[in-house]
């Protein structure tokens, strides 16, 4: 079992960009990983699991002596487990966050309470959680997403870098404009290049962001590329100014970001079957887009987009979340936003996600917006809605969305196969030899 406390993805392309690359077969981190365990067994069980798979790692069972290393060398993945006699795996997780706070921070722990998941989430110090004893596929597949988002981290603290020195030399720039006319029309070329510099590092973050909730849920991938096509409509027929336009589709893409702090089995209890939710689950949910915020502002640039997406669950009538804004109070691309996101992730068919559409104008929806949604549904471009399914309910007649690997990457069902029994019974065979461990993901 394990659940999640913070972390990126991106869209439905596999490459991360030049920087890194993810083999269904291997993930090699560049820095090392940190296993704290005061339980021997444990700690060889888990050194002796990562090492097989190619990644190096430092053990320790005493958290002071792991402290020390910690101040030395540099970690991708940070796992501690939380009952030990010096310092629990909370407390040092938090002191490891303020020394190297881009590595990912795995909680290893045989009972998971309802405080200790509160607490960890508050305080962000936790990415992962790792339950005793775990399935050595899924402990794989967490180490995997933390490498992943260490790499994540460290790329984006590169192109924020990248960001303030191009910044510092446009000042530059326009102080020696100033100073020298006659060299205007050169420093203007100068300057446009530096601006698309810096457009196409936005860009990129943006791109590596949407990868990583796709890899993370790959419905939470479709459902943005279906939001993203509806509020690009929506700008062309409100006439929305450039600025406006540009907030409104970068908020399209990530409005979603903050659901990479929430376990999964969360997530998909809440898209099925919202009211169901209890009170703690309910409580997680309710935080993803204030969590959503602080992962947007990755820029200055994108100030505008954080605010849209905290406010993107507001209702009309004040009974949203998570701040309980209503009427005029909720930005207006956020009240766009809103319906947008409604209909790209309905479970219901189109017609009747429209319906639901419909009925909710003047309480969970601004009217103006839905007469806006109305207008661009009939003429936007809208991807096929797509649900993640387990292997046991594949059914003939099913269309993948996905292509179905092997754990070692061969591929058993390509893109946009329909199903039968035949293809049905080899993926299942092929998983009772080897299990399968992506997510299967069909067309609605």
């Amino acid at each position: 079992m394990t659940g999640w406390c913070g972390g990126l993805r991106n869209s439905a392309g596999k490459d991360l960009g030049d920087h890194m690359r993810e083999s269904d077969t291997t993930f090699i981190a560049a820095d090392p990983i940190l296993i704290v365990d005061d339980e021997p067994a444990s700690l060889a069980l888990l050194k002796d699991d990562l090492e097989r798979e190619g990644w190096k790692t430092a053990a320790f069972a005493d958290p002071d002596s792991a402290l020390a290393e910690l101040k030395k060398r540099k970690f991708s993945v940070i796992m501690a487990d939380q009952r030990m006699p010096k310092l629990s795996g909370l407390e040092l997780l938090a002191r490891a966050q303020q020394l190297q706070p881009l590595a990912a921070r795995v909680l290893i722990t045989g009972v998971v309470q309802l405080n200790t998941v509160i607490d960890a989430i508050n305080q962000g110090e936790v990415f992962r959680f790792v339950a005793k004893p775990w399935l050595r596929e899924e402990l794989l597949v967490t180490i995997r997403n933390g490498i992943q988002r260490y790499q994540l981290m460290c790329h984006n603290e590169h192109l924020q870098q990248t960001t303030q020195a191009m910044n510092e030399q446009l000042v530059d720039l326009n102080r020696s404009l100033e100073q020298q006319v006659k060299l205007v029309a050169q420093k203007n070329q100068q300057l446009a290049e530096l601006n698309a510099a810096l457009e196409l590092n936005l860009n990129r973050s943006i791109e590596i962001c949407v990868h990583a909730m796709q890899t993370f849920y790959p419905t939470l991938g479709n459902q943005a590329r279906r939001v993203s096509q509806l509020c690009q409509s929506i700008a062309q027929i409100l006439q929305l100014n450039a600025e406006d336009t540009r907030t409104l589709k970068t908020s399209a893409w990530l409005y979603d970001i903050g659901l990479v702090g929430v376990p999964r089995q969360i997530i998909k209890h809440w898209q099925e079957q919202p009211a169901k939710l209890d009170a703690a689950e309910k409580a997680v949910i309710e935080q993803h887009p204030i969590l959503g915020q602080e992962l947007a502002v990755f820029g200055s640039q994108l100030d505008q987009v954080g605010e849209i997406i905290r406010a993107h669950h507001e209702c009309f009538d004040g009974s949203g979340y998570p701040d309980q804004l209503s009427g005029p109070n909720i930005p207006w691309l956020a009240r766009l936003l809103a319906v947008a996101v409604a209909y790209a992730s309905s479970p219901l068919p189109d017609a009747g996600a429209v319906d639901a559409i419909k009925a909710g104008a003047g309480t969970a929806f601004d009217p103006e917006a839905v007469r806006a949604f109305l207008r661009a549904q009939m003429v936007a471009v809208i991807p096929r809605k797509e649900r993640q399914v387990m292997l046991a309910d594949l059914r003939p007649g099913m269309l993948l969305a996905k292509g179905i690997y092997t754990y070692n990457g061969l591929l058993l069902v390509p893109e946009g196969r329909e199903l039968n029994a035949t293809n049905i019974e080899k993926v299942l065979n092929h998983n009772r030899i080897q299990p399968i461990v992506q997510s299967i993901v069909i067309y609605c």
